[in-house]
């Protein structure tokens, strides 16, 4: 008998975001917030602009120290940037988790139930 139930393969609606995608996402919503080119911040933050289009579009994985100064380009330090992108997961994880229990009325795998 395992010790933990098993892990149920999550439906793609279920999924949740890449930390990567989400920080891009913050990080292009700011940056069109302030009517700015990609060239523009890119340069501000002394990143090249192809590299912040990769980072807005979540196809790369950020440094820290690219994050900061992305972030500082923007007006922005590093933890308003972490602190939007938190709100960003809450968010997501609040709708998905609305859905499910919307979708789900029955126990599903895993779940214990206790009778009295």
């Amino acid at each position: 008998m395992p010790l933990r139930p098993r892990a149920t393969p999550a439906s793609p609606t279920a999924k949740e975001p890449l930390w990567r995608d989400v920080v891009g996402d913050v990080l292009r919503r700011e940056r069109r917030a302030q009517e700015r080119t990609l060239k523009d911040v890119a340069d501000a933050a002394r990143i090249s602009m192809p590299y912040l289009s990769e980072l807005e579009r979540g196809r790369k994985e950020a440094s820290s120290e690219v994050l900061a100064a992305g972030a500082r380009a923007l007006g922005l330090s590093l933890a308003d940037l972490l602190s939007l992108a938190q709100t960003e997961l809450i968010r997501h994880t609040q709708h998905t988790q609305g859905r499910q229990h919307t979708q789900s009325a029955g126990p599903r795998q895993g779940d214990v139930r206790l009778a009295a």
